[in-house]
């Protein structure tokens, strides 16, 4: 997953506006969010680190499918756990949870800076998830981060072949012998990268 960041902010709920109603109010922030940004974007949503009522469930997530969005995030949970793995969506939170956000948390604010496990999240960061885990790249600096990791990822896909070879990884990696360097650079040419 990768793309830019759009950020909905929860608060705790209070029982007089967090009401089945507001959510259907076209008006409603998470209403906003996920009908009129653009695709290819990852909504990042801090559910201020609640894991006992969802963030979202399957429906919500296959809408920002179908819509063309990255992924989504949450430090909170998602309902219908199972069903969202099976969707072709990459969707990260903490843990699966059943009951409706409307029993804890109020969508309140779209696209503010927010805090995400652990980490600050401003719009348009950007937001890369793999199997390992999800990070935040500030826009800022996006370019250069990928340049250095598409470097690295080539240097480390050498070293894998070296030590799959029987090399020892002294020296190696990190990179701290001309000869591995020169190694690696014939490595490159031969490889086409």
């Amino acid at each position: 997953m990768v793309g830019p960041a759009f950020t909905l902010r929860y608060i705790p709920a209070r029982e007089d506006r967090n009401q089945l109603s507001e959510v259907q109010n076209p008006e409603h922030p998470r209403c906003i969010a996920i009908e009129t940004y653009p695709p290819d974007y990852v909504p990042v949503m801090d559910s201020r680190k609640q894991v006992d009522a969802a963030s979202a469930g399957d429906i919500l997530i296959t809408r920002l499918m179908k819509r063309g969005w990255a992924g989504v995030v949450t430090n909170g949970g998602f309902r219908d756990a199972s069903t969202i793995t099976e969707l072709k969506i990459s969707a990260y939170h903490t843990h699966p949870s059943s009951p409706t956000n409307l029993t804890n948390n109020e969508a309140i604010a779209i696209n503010e800076p927010i805090g995400c496990g652990d980490a600050p999240v401003f719009p348009d960061d950007i937001i890369v998830g793999d199997a390992d885990c999800v990070i935040v790249i500030p826009a800022e600096i996006a370019d250069d981060v990928a340049k250095e990791a598409v470097e690295m990822t080539v240097y480390e896909d050498f070293v894998v072949e070296r030590v799959k070879d029987g090399a020892s990884i002294t020296g190696l990696c990190p990179c701290a012998k001309q000869v591995n360097q020169e190694l690696f650079q014939i490595w490159c040419k031969t490889n086409g990268r």
